[in-house]
């Protein structure tokens, strides 16, 4: 990956690339608002490994990113089955761990858990799916009352 394109991606994350909001009605009053930081280790003034967050401006293959999703319920009625997607650029890989994270390896098309997405392979075989494979990542809200917020959190490496 090029430099032009991995400040590309790092760009493309801090400013939220497109986070959507899936209703199940066309219009929803659900606010989003996001922020990225990096997420670094470096020794302290006695040699001990510290956890340091910062601007994502000057991030670099191989740091920890951190993106914060703040979402509202800004309307009058109930929101159910809402989903929050969000895109995942090239070069970027999201840490896996949370169990309310669903993803997609084919751009959206298909949603479930890493462990059972699979991908085909250019010989005609079936492949596990990756991290690194991951195109889109999402969180279903089953149900939202009116001015309830919420936040969600993950992590991408930047490779």
């Amino acid at each position: 990956m090029t430099i032009i394109s991995l400040r590309l991606a790092v760009l493309m994350a801090m400013q939220g690339l497109a986070a959507s909001v899936a209703p199940a009605s066309a219009q929803t009053p659900l606010r989003l608002t996001s922020q990225t930081f990096v997420e670094r280790v470096a020794a302290d003034i006695n040699g001990r490994p510290r956890r340091i967050v910062a601007s994502a401006r000057q991030a670099a293959p191989g740091d920890q990113l951190i993106v914060i999703l703040d979402w509202r319920n800004d309307g009058p009625a109930p929101l159910r089955n809402v989903v929050i997607t969000r895109p995942v650029p090239r070069g970027l890989e999201p840490d896996i761990d949370d169990s309310m994270m669903q993803m997609s390896v084919d751009g959206g098309a298909h949603w479930g858990r890493l462990e059972d997405l699979w991908l085909s392979t250019p010989l005609g075989g079936v492949r596990r799916a990756v991290p690194a494979d991951v195109t889109h990542i999402r969180w279903p809200l089953p149900h939202a009352a009116p001015g309830q917020s919420g936040r969600l959190s993950y992590r991408l490496l930047l490779r």
